[in-house]
């Protein structure tokens, strides 16, 4: 039985939401944010990434960087560029890209579901970046980037979504990605009651994106619960989250490189890939179109690796980013931690297989192109409440901050 309720939401005028909407903050490094915002001054991400406002070698787990994004946030709610709706509401988030397009219900979720295991997780988080994020919301009393939720199909919510997408809605732009975002505002009771009761016959929701910023926010609203004015069943007990109908979602693959061989030479490596893998040497860029099949580009040349013995071992020995960690990483390139070792990097798909190309080019060693993770696995993982290895899934596409988020009633 999941909790997730109706919000009074804080979100721009309907002249600033393409000024002011901004891709995920994790999604860019710091070279790449700073330049996003220069020309940019209403763009959320002068706000979830504080540190654009400073020079290059400032600490951006400092206070003043925390200080700087509350004092961006309310300086433009003080400007009008921010309104906050007196009702609360649930709204229709509808994304467009490539002509194919994906609608979720921007709403609440209790924290208890998450802590409860009713919000279940695939991967784990890593203390650093959950420590900005907590501080983020935090400083900001504040919830700004919404987590990525996914349920099992629902008929009522289907129903629920289409009628109301055949009105206007409150924001239709095109953004930089060209990505089409529209959304709608719910605020009727019925339907509010609809909604809430279809989610609450529900056994779980999946995060499908997010689990920093989920971990982040329940951790701030259980410490919140200490405080001498805290009331329960507010704001703080709950987190931001957009909920997407499993059959809607896309996801894309996450590619590795590595940056060296771990003292093989490059025939030494390709020798003991034939141990596991049959080797075929393309005459251009492969990505796979099944599963236990990989591209490889090493020295400028593509490869196609298939695993040998296909049988199935269970559901996590099954992912393609196991089988490489298992047959490559770990027994190959001595990559036994793919969460802290930092000779391997990870490319979402998006940025496509000339980057893979361009990457080793430059000087890492070794590219992996991946056949993507599906939903369906996802589910699978989460619900026999297994743990993916990092980086498993790359969703397209991102849902975008400085269009629809949270405060806290009390700071």
């Amino acid at each position: 039985m999941l909790n997730i309720k109706p919000f009074a939401c804080i979100r721009p005028t309907k002249d600033m939401a393409k000024r002011t909407a901004a891709l995920p903050y994790d999604v860019y490094n710091r070279k790449e944010a700073k330049a996003y915002v220069k020309d940019k001054p209403y763009s959320f991400l002068r706000i979830d990434r504080p540190e654009t406002a400073f020079d290059e070698d400032f600490d951006v787990y400092s206070d003043e960087a925390y200080k700087k994004a509350k004092e961006l946030l309310e300086g433009d709610m003080e400007a009008g560029i921010y309104i906050k709706d007196n009702e609360e509401a649930y709204y229709i988030y509808e994304l467009t890209m490539d002509s194919r397009s994906q609608s979720g219900i921007v709403a609440c979720a209790a924290i208890d579901d998450y802590v409860e295991n009713r919000i279940k997780k695939h991967e784990n988080t890593r203390v650093q970046k959950e420590l900005d994020r907590i501080r983020h919301i935090d400083t900001l009393s504040a919830q700004t980037g919404a987590i990525f939720l996914a349920y099992k199909s629902c008929a009522v919510l289907k129903n629920i979504i289409a009628n109301k997408k055949k009105e206007q809605p409150l924001y239709d732009f095109i953004s930089d990605d060209k990505v089409k975002h529209r959304v709608w505002k719910i605020a009727d009771a019925q339907t509010i009651k609809n909604i809430k009761e279809a989610f609450a016959k529900m056994e779980g929701a999946y995060i499908a994106d997010g689990h920093h910023r989920a971990s982040s926010a329940v951790k701030v609203g259980l410490e919140r619960r200490k405080a001498k004015d805290y009331v329960a069943g507010g704001e703080s007990d709950y987190f931001l989250s957009v909920l997407f109908d499993e059959e809607e979602l896309y996801i894309m693959p996450y590619n590795r490189v590595v940056k060296d061989l771990a003292g093989l030479s490059k025939d030494e490596f390709l020798e003991k890939l034939k141990a596991d893998f049959n080797i075929q040497r393309l005459e251009a860029a492969f990505e796979p179109d099944e599963a236990k099949t990989f591209g490889m580009y090493i020295d400028k040349s593509w490869y196609k690796l298939e695993l040998k013995n296909k049988e199935s071992k269970g559901i996590i020995e099954d992912l393609d980013v196991s089988i490489l960690e298992e047959f490559v990483l770990k027994p190959i390139l001595n990559i036994q931690n793919t969460r802290t070792d930092d000779r391997i990097v990870f490319v979402g798909g998006i940025r496509g297989l000339k980057e893979l190309e361009m990457m080793v080019d430059l000087g890492m060693a070794v590219a992996f192109s991946m056949y993507p993770t599906s939903i369906g696995e996802l589910i699978s993982v989460a619900d026999a409440n297994f743990l993916m290895p990092a980086k498993s899934t790359w969703f397209e596409p991102k849902l975008m901050s400085g269009i629809l988020y949270m405060r806290y009633s009390f700071e």
